[in-house]
């Protein structure tokens, strides 16, 4: 049984700490500003101190004392400072944001616990951002504070996730250079595509599966296939039976300790989207809706533009990545075969979250925490590579 502890910054729902957890850490705090998000990470998390409140009041010592940890005694401090402002996708990336300096308050925490191990998580825009200057100064702030600390993109499907998804990973050890074995190597073959710088310093910090690497991604009918049918805006009973028993390795994965499914309920659809629905076939997007039913704003549109828009997915390939709504003028959103749009709950299997994970808040506050979360399964194959280096 591992001893490692870990505590969680910009905690947010609590993906990675949940991940964290799965590979044997005890998550010890949190701290998270939406009083939401931090009634989720208290519920699934409950042997977790949750402090909801702007980092940038929260004392370090303090925490340290509460939790009754000597300077050097935590073994990991884990956190993904918000990342709008870092993103390839963000409308103005510019220095001036304020988020982009919040991964100081994350320091702040390192320098008074002074863990073993560090564990920041964020985009691939990070990389290129400020041509890399942003992700220097945190490598080098690390270094000041003494951690060897090294930087890898990582892709969710490589590791089991359901989805098309990446994340910057920067991971240091105290008093020694980082392994690359910190690192997980992929387990799975993915058909995912990269738009984003993949290199750093001029050398190569994407993780791609090797040419030995058989087995296949999970498919979106492997993510969701035995959850119940609904019709659109259908609410049912708060916990209803599964469809099917599991058909797949995922769903007995993420079925264990559940009981019944959870925040599933159907977002009710406008009736211009239901309309525009019965046009889509499975893998097609807006192209496949008549003109006079399109979007005022798409009718001006290149076919080749916006192809995720008004899409629905397609069951044996992967998700596309989950955003903090499922909204069809934002994305891929719409069932492979049922009409309307995913539910929190089969949002949050293609993100790789257990099933008796429950989230709190709006609908809206729910799929938003799903959204911003690190996949638990990425999260959890992060937490076993680094654990074979603190145990060894």
């Amino acid at each position: 049984m591992s001893n490692l502890t870990c505590i969680d910054l910009f905690a947010g729902a609590g993906g990675l700490s949940e991940g964290l957890e799965e590979a044997g850490f005890h998550s010890l705090f949190a701290s998270e500003i939406m009083p939401t998000y931090a009634q989720t990470y208290g519920h699934n998390h409950p042997n977790a101190e949750v402090c909801v409140s702007d980092i940038r009041e929260v004392n370090p010592l303090d925490i340290r004392t509460r939790l009754g940890l000597e300077t050097g005694e935590l073994d990991l401090l884990a956190g993904g400072p918000p990342c709008q402002g870092f993103s390839i996708n963000a409308p103005i990336r510019s220095k001036e944001d304020p988020r982009n300096h919040l991964f100081r308050e994350y320091l702040r925490f390192v320098d008074e616990f002074k863990p073993r191990a560090v564990l920041i998580e964020n985009v691939p825009g990070l990389v290129s951002f400020e041509k890399g200057a942003t992700l220097h100064a945190i490598l080098r702030a690390l270094a000041d504070l003494g951690y060897g600390a090294d930087v890898h993109i990582l892709g969710a499907p490589y590791y089991g996730v359901p989805q098309m998804r990446w994340r910057t990973i920067v991971l240091g050890l105290r008093g020694a250079v980082i392994p690359q074995s910190a690192w997980p190597e992929p387990v799975r073959h993915a058909p995912i595509r990269v738009n984003f710088a993949t290199t750093f310093d001029g050398r190569q910090i994407v993780k791609r599966p090797s040419p030995e690497t058989s087995a296949p991604f999970t498919t979106l009918r492997e993510a969701i296939g035995d959850l119940p049918r609904l019709k659109n805006g259908e609410r049912g009973t708060a916990v209803k039976d599964y469809q099917t028993k599991p058909q797949c390795e995922y769903q007995k994965l993420l079925r264990i300790g559940s009981t019944g499914v959870l925040n599933h309920e159907a977002a009710k659809l406008s009736e211009i989207n239901m309309q525009r629905l019965k046009y889509i076939k499975q893998g097609g997007n807006w192209t496949d809706i008549p003109f006079e039913l399109l979007p005022k704003g798409m009718k001006a549109a290149r076919r080749s533009d916006h192809t995720k828009r008004y899409g629905r997915q397609s069951w044996d390939e992967l998700a596309s990545t989950v955003l903090t709504k499922c909204d069809p003028h934002w994305g891929a959103f719409f069932h492979p075969e049922q009409d309307r749009a995913f539910t929190v709950r089969e949002a949050a299997r293609i993100q790789s979250f257990p099933d008796h994970y429950v989230f709190f808040g709006s609908q809206a506050e729910q799929y938003a925490q799903v959204g911003n979360a690190v996949p638990p399964m990425l999260a959890a194959a992060v937490g076993t590579s680094l654990k074979s280096v603190l145990e060894a």
